[in-house]
């Protein structure tokens, strides 16, 4: 739960305790949930405006996207997880048989050379 342990809890309980007193906590606790409700209810209604106003074009936009982290993972890291579970998946290539001696050079003979290839 937001990355908090039972230790980290304990603590910020204890803390609002000492704070706000037993008498006042559960009214700053009710008024902690109204405060979040609003804030999730106006981040929505932003998100539908933005939405809205963008029109049928970006019906598939998310706003998460925008995040750096998930930009870079789904725009430049996206091929590349792509191309490695398709390859993943693939049968593998067959190995080259090796090739015969007498197709290869003998002790101390010059390899061919291409003086075009260079």
């Amino acid at each position: 739960m937001f990355g908090l342990g039972w230790l980290e809890i304990v603590a910020l309980v204890v803390i609002a305790l000492l704070v706000f007193g037993p008498e006042k906590l559960p009214q700053a606790a009710s008024q902690a949930g109204k405060t979040l409700r609003n804030l999730r209810r106006m981040a929505n209604n932003a998100r539908d405006d933005l939405q809205a106003g963008l029109g049928p074009e970006f019906s598939n936009f998310d706003p998460a996207d925008l995040n750096p982290k998930n930009f870079v993972r789904k725009h430049l890291l996206g091929d590349l997880e792509d191309d490695w579970n398709a390859t993943s998946t693939a049968t593998p290539a067959p190995v080259p048989a090796p090739a015969d001696a007498a197709d290869g050079l003998d002790y101390g003979q010059i390899p061919p050379y291409d003086s075009e290839a260079t």
